[in-house]
């Protein structure tokens, strides 16, 4: 079946993505065919630069279900390997566009590269669509009031703690999953129950600090949480935590099961206090910030 197609990374699936995902649904909608975004896994630098792969922001599953909540009919994952990155512009258009996805019009960014050494440009896409029958629409980088949104500037927002922008740029909060498993216990002894999230390996964190967020457990409400980031320096931790202490009466017992932070503000950065009494008062601090902060129940 013929498709409009939508290329790239899409890490984090920002408001650039959203972006060309809107554009391929309209056009796709208007020609009666499939919205197709097409994207790789894993990262392209991890066969092409292994030691500098960067922190990914989504896991694949979360960027496909993300993709398909904007409204695409299908997400075409093609697999990142060694032959796909020699593969010339051509034999890339031929193999993924024409043959695999029957393209009859395609929607990138302005600064699209594609097939060995990023050879390929728009102005070439543009001339293999004219041989090959699909039309090319080039759409500009969006500026949401931070500079412009990519990827690679919302790793950089993250890693500055500054998760309004980060927000702003996703066009929804940030989020860190992972099952909740066994610390050593020390916040339920000082009157502070945390659930640590054991977030994956390679995923994007915020720079260490105090956020208030949003948190829920598979598909329960969400509740207002205060999350640490950090080395918990204190108790000289050995390392980096996810830890959630959740706004609700009682403790729930979480181990084993999945939950999910999204990040709404910073609150501070990660202090070391001279004993626990002065963590204790300043965790009541923060508490009371994170009410503030997040109001009344989490919008729809």
């Amino acid at each position: 079946m013929s498709a409009v197609v939508t290329i790239g990374n899409f890490d984090g699936v920002h408001r650039g993505h959203a972006a060309l995902v809107e554009r391929a649904v309209t056009v796709a909608r208007a020609r009666r065919v499939r919205a197709v975004a097409l994207t790789f896994d894993p990262h392209p630098a991890a066969v092409l630069r292994p030691d500098a792969v960067p922190p990914a922001l989504q896991s694949l599953d979360e960027r496909v279900a993300t993709l398909e909540a904007l409204g695409c009919d299908a997400v075409e994952v093609v697999p990142f390997d060694a032959d796909l990155a020699a593969r010339s512009p051509e034999g890339f258009v031929v193999d993924l566009l024409v043959r695999r996805l029957a393209a009859v019009h395609v929607v990138v960014g302005e600064n699209f590269r594609f097939g060995q050494g990023a050879a390929g440009d728009v102005a070439l896409l543009r001339r293999l669509g004219a041989t090959h029958g699909f039309d090319v629409d080039a759409l500009g980088l969006v500026d949401v009031g931070d500079g412009p949104v990519s990827s690679s500037a919302v790793r950089a927002l993250l890693a500055a703690g500054d998760v309004a922008a980060v927000t702003r740029a996703l066009g929804r909060p940030h989020r860190l999953s992972g099952a909740v498993v066994a610390g050593d216990g020390r916040g339920r002894t000082i009157g502070v129950p945390t659930a640590n999230v054991a977030v994956p390996d390679g995923r994007a964190l915020p720079a260490d600090g105090v956020y208030a967020c949003w948190a829920a457990v598979e598909d329960a409400a969400a509740a207002p949480a205060v999350v640490n980031v950090g080395w918990r320096p204190t108790f000289d931790g050995t390392a980096r935590t996810v830890e959630a202490h959740l706004l609700v009466d009682g403790a729930p017992d979480l181990y084993g099961r999945r939950l999910a932070l999204d990040l709404v503000a910073r609150i501070r950065g990660e202090e070391r206090f001279d004993d626990v009494a002065g963590l204790v008062a300043r965790i009541a601090d923060d508490v009371r910030a994170a009410r503030e902060l997040l109001g009344g129940p989490r919008p729809a």
